[in-house]
């Protein structure tokens, strides 16, 4: 193999090991909350805010400002919907939203005023100390100011 051709073949298969391992970016920074952990209010640094409940309710606010929902009708007029963990039926293979699932590492949002809007959302970080991004694809990270935090209870009250 002469030089031209070593370095074609260094590329390529560069090319091969960095597809692969991309496609696992989301996986390998994921984080598995409880229900419990998930329950409360979320807030981005671009103003969005979320207030999840146990009964799978949620409300919020900033939806204009989330690019995952660049694609819904008037964004930024959403305000309540429900929320499920995604999770794989028992015998199958690939994990779908899930009413009943008490942790996860990834959840859809569907919108009250909107049925066809709906937004992936996924957990990273670690359990203690989780964040989450509303996004169309898990690899392409989350736009500056888009991941939320939670918001801890105030103490004493």
């Amino acid at each position: 193999m002469n030089i031209r051709g070593g370095y074609a073949f260094f590329l390529s298969a560069t090319g091969v090991v960095l597809t692969a391992s991309c496609g696992y970016a989301a996986a390998i920074h994921a984080a598995e909350i409880t229900q419990e952990r998930l329950i409360g209010t979320w807030t981005s640094p671009a103003g969005t805010s979320l207030t999840f409940s146990r009964e799978r309710t949620f409300a919020g606010s900033g939806f204009g400002e989330v690019e995952a929902m660049a694609d819904c009708a008037r964004p930024e007029a959403l305000s309540t919907g429900r929320w499920a963990f995604y999770a794989r039926p028992e015998g199958g293979d690939v994990s779908v939203p899930h009413e009943t699932a008490t942790r996860g590492h990834d959840l859809q949002l569907s919108f009250d005023g909107d049925a066809t809007c709906t937004v992936w959302v996924y957990l990273y970080g670690d359990a203690e100390d989780p964040a989450m991004c509303p996004t169309r694809d898990p690899d392409d990270g989350c736009p500056s100011g888009g991941y939320l935090k939670r918001e801890e209870a105030a103490s004493g009250s």
